[in-house]
Formats: structure tokens, sequence, C-alpha cells
């Protein structure tokens, strides 16, 4: 009760979707349970007529409800709303609309009948409490409902943004300059040559490659990490998604690609292990 309530159930749009979908639900409750025998009341009065006066009636009582959530609202902007401030709201909301109706009943009694007050207002305190929270529940369990989808669709959209941007892999030289940026779906391959590396990617033209100042050992430190991406060579580091065939032959490990116009990857001893170890769990997945 300490907590405070979620945004959405005093945000000025939801407390206009609350207001119009209460005022509703009062329309139907009093035309189709028609409490305190209000029907008996206009017995020669035509059906029409009587949903028209009941609306009138009802609207009216709405406006207690339409008061008190720009007072709310306004009073959100100032402070945060706690649960137990909450409750109290809704429980002066009741009482406030029962004492409506329990006026209009003193003051317009059904055919001459006069009643003690205090039952009618007992009457009114119950009518008034369902005709206001059933169909507070309901829009606070779909505001919430919806406030949870919004959330998940959000988190699904960062995860995709991250996806998207782990699959195009940069490439900056020695001084963190970037140079190019290559598609993880088109990548190849990637060999050394002393303080120099040459990346292997496809484009339109077919196998292109770019050459670029930077090590190795940087790129595996960086690159390697949760991509597809392992060094298998101290020369060479290549995209498992691109590897179509594994061989042992007698010198070692080799790898071919499923691109044309590409050399086979050797596998070095020194890499060997780390190699077999990302290969199984990749190969696993």
């Amino acid at each position: 009760m300490d907590g405070k309530i979620p945004k959405y159930l005093y945000e000025k749009r939801n407390s206009v979707k609350t207001i119009l979908f209460t005022a509703l639900f009062a329309l139907l409750f009093i035309n189709l349970f028609q409490p305190f025998g209000s029907r008996d009341w206009y017995p020669d009065v035509s059906d029409i007529k009587y949903f028209a006066f009941s609306s009138l009636i009802i609207l009216t009582g709405m406006l207690v409800v339409v008061i008190s959530r720009v007072i709310l609202t306004a009073f959100s902007k100032r402070r945060d709303i706690f649960y137990w401030q909450y409750v109290v709201w809704i429980t002066c909301e009741i009482v406030a609309m029962a004492i409506f109706y329990t006026l209009f009943a003193k003051f317009f009694p059904k055919d001459g009948i006069v009643r003690e007050i205090s039952e009618i207002f007992r009457q009114s305190l119950i009518n008034t409490a369902l005709v206001l929270l059933l169909p507070y529940a309901i829009t606070w369990l779909y505001f919430s409902w919806k406030e949870k989808t919004t959330l998940l669709q959000h988190i699904e959209q960062e995860k995709s943004a991250d996806a998207h941007l782990k699959a195009l892999i940069a490439f900056p030289d020695e001084k963190g300059d970037l140079k190019i940026s290559v598609m993880l779906e088109n990548l190849l391959y990637i060999e050394s040559a002393d303080n120099y590396a040459t990346i292997y990617y496809l484009n339109k033209s077919g196998v292109s490659q770019f050459l670029l100042r930077n090590s190795l050992k940087w790129m595996e430190e960086n690159l390697t990490k949760e991509t597809p991406l392992v060094r298998c060579h101290r020369s060479y580091i290549v995209n498992m998604d691109k590897v179509k065939i594994l061989k042992k032959l007698k010198g070692g490990i080799v790898l071919e690609l499923d691109e044309e116009q590409t050399p086979d990857i050797p596998v070095s001893k020194t890499y060997y292990e780390s190699f077999m170890r990302k290969f199984s769990h990749y190969s696993l997945i």
C-alpha cells in the first residue's frame, strides 16, 4: 500500500477512457439492473423515455467522476500518488456519487413514498460501488495488459536493434578511426600480414578485399565475442557461418568456405583447442 501507483492509472488519456467506459457501464447497469426499482417509479413511461431520463441522471452523477479525475491528474503533476491514497480517492468518489443519488431519491421519491435517508444512502452506496468499481477494475486490467504489451514490444525492438548493430561489424584502424563496416553475413575471413589486416567480404561483384592497418590480435579481442568469428591461425580469423567443410588432414584441420575463389583456411596447433571449443558450441547451436 505504500508503493506508488503506475502512471497509466492517472494519465490524462487513460482517465478519459476510464470516464467514458464507466459512463457506458453505468447506463447499461441502470437500464438492465434497474437499481432501487427505478423502472417501477415511472410505469407509464416508455422504454425510450426511461432510457433518456436515466441517461441524464447517470451523466449528471458522472460529473463527480469527471471533477475527481481532473483534480487527480493535476495532483499527480505535483507529487507521487501512493496506493493508499488512491484507495481513499476512489472511496471518496463512491461516497460523493452515493450522496448525489441519495439526494436525488430523497427529493424525487417513488410515488411520493418517503423513505429513511439512511436506507436510501445505504442502497445508493452499494449500487454506486458496483457502478464504479466494476468498470474501474476492467479498465485497470486493460491498461495493465496494454502497458506490459508495450513494454515487451519495446524490449523486442531493442533486441532487434542490438542484433542489427551486432550484425554490422565495424573495423577501425589502429588509431580508432572507423575505416569500413561489413555485414556479418557478407564477411568471409580476415588475413593478417605484419601490422596490417586484409578483410575479405562479399559484394555485388563477388569477393572483395580491404586493407586495414590494425592487428589481428585486436580484432580477436574485440570482434570474436558473441559472434561466429573465430581465430584459427596466427594469420586468420574466419567466419564460421561461411565454413562449408571442415577436413582433418595429415597436416591438421583445413576449412573450406562456401564461396568460390577463396583459399582453404588452416587451423594451427596453437589455436586448435580454442577453435574446437567454439566450433563445438557453435555446432550445437
